[in-house]
């Protein structure tokens, strides 16, 4: 199928579009539901087989590990194969990889499994962000991928509800069953999913395509994902423990998680309202900064309401901004290389997700204040969004 299908249309290929947006995007909530569930499945673990807080903490690593892998290596198949075919793999890697996992009988089996596992996941966003950016142009595309972006949070909510309700009775495993569910949509890709451009046959390594495609924008693209990562996991997998420090025993209900994903969504369709008056770089230096502000009041909070107002405005505009960065990512790069370029700068952006967790519990361990932690995420959210301010333009104008 030639570059340009969706620009041909008429009112079929439209449908067709928004058909496609939301298959995608489901299999977008399977990727959010698989990452949820794992914060709440790795206390059961840790009881389960007696574990070290240190090695229940390595099941987050390697799964993050493998996820900056799977960014790379699948973004780069999606140029080579096209972004149909990667998408299938990816998401058959992290669902049936995940019915082995429930099938594991020993640690050291289950981290190898969960880095395989995390490779899917890992690899799945980027493609998917790329498939959309092929289909949609212009400022739709900016809105449609902030949109597919949202299914996250629903993936969120729904691992929420399934722990809370089934974990008592299904257990770990059962659980892990539940997100192997995800592999029907790889059927459904393949059956209603269609190629919006042929994959052109690459002929240099991976290596060289991105020295080739490394510039200024870039270099400044990935201190923005960077800074968003860092922030988002530094931030929110503290969260609880900080409210349970604080005396607030909401956090231990559901409620509380409710309202904290729920409140993404406005945050979301915010977003991809604003991308279609503004350039969504200022979009995402708009959501940036309202997160920074979010860090300040959430540092010096200290009833159980304002501190549940804060977490609401750190979750409103994070994702967001989350969204944004999402959407402005595979504007930048030619269709050739869209796939290994989103991917690479996802990836990047995880190495930000492993240092934002370790680095609040290192200053914790030093008995620095919640508010001077939150200060500094709020200097990282600040440097973030004057980086993505230094990137061109695209919502209106197809980078060649």
């Amino acid at each position: 199928m030639r570059e340009g299908l969706f620009l041909e249309s008429g009112k079929q290929l439209k449908k067709f579009a928004f058909f496609s947006f939301l298959i995608i995007g489901t299999a977008w909530m399977f990727d959010a539901l698989d990452v949820g569930l794992l914060s709440f499945i790795m206390p059961l673990v840790h009881q389960a087989w007696k574990l070290t807080n240190s090695q229940t903490g390595l099941i987050s690593s390697v799964s993050t590990i493998g996820m900056i892998c799977g960014g790379f290596y699948f973004g780069r198949l999606a140029d080579r194969i096209g972004r149909k075919r990667t998408l299938i793999i990816s998401l058959l890697t992290f669902s049936l990889g995940n019915l082995v996992l429930a099938a594991a009988n020993g640690f050291v089996y289950f981290l190898i499994v969960r880095f395989f596992v995390g490779m899917g996941l890992g690899g799945e966003l980027p493609v998917a962000a790329t498939y959309i950016a092929d289909l949609y142009h212009d400022t739709k595309r900016s809105q449609m991928l902030i949109l597919a972006d949202s299914f996250w949070a629903v993936g969120w909510l729904l691992a929420s509800f399934l722990s809370f309700a089934f974990s008592a009775s299904l257990g770990w495993r059962g659980l892990l069953i539940i997100t192997a569910f995800a592999g029907f949509f790889a059927l459904m890709i393949r059956k209603n999913i269609q190629e919006i451009n042929e994959p052109v046959k690459q002929k240099t390594f991976f290596v060289q395509t991105l020295r080739k495609n490394f510039n200024s924008w870039t270099a400044f693209l990935w201190i923005a994902w960077l800074t968003v990562m860092f922030s988002y996991y530094g931030m929110f997998m503290w969260l609880p423990s900080i409210m349970l420090d604080r005396g607030n025993s909401v956090i231990a209900s559901f409620g509380y998680t409710t309202i904290m994903v729920v409140a993404q969504l406005p945050g979301y369709f915010a977003a991809a309202w604003l991308a279609g008056k503004i350039k969504t770089k200022y979009v995402f230096a708009i959501y940036m900064a309202g997160t920074a502000v979010g860090a300040v009041l959430f540092g010096q909070a200290s009833s159980s309401v304002a501190v549940v107002i804060a977490g609401c405005i750190l979750s409103f505009f994070n994702l967001g901004a989350y969204g944004a960065i999402i959407a402005l990512t595979p504007s930048l790069y030619a269709s050739t290389v869209r796939g290994t370029m989103t991917g690479a700068a996802q990836a990047i952006g995880r190495i930000g997700a492993v240092i934002g967790p370790l680095f609040v519990g290192i200053l914790i361990d030093h008995q620095i204040k919640i508010a001077v932690i939150f200060g500094i995420f709020m200097a990282a959210l600040l440097v973030g969004a004057v980086a993505v301010l230094m990137l061109p333009a695209v919502d209106s104008k197809e980078v060649k």
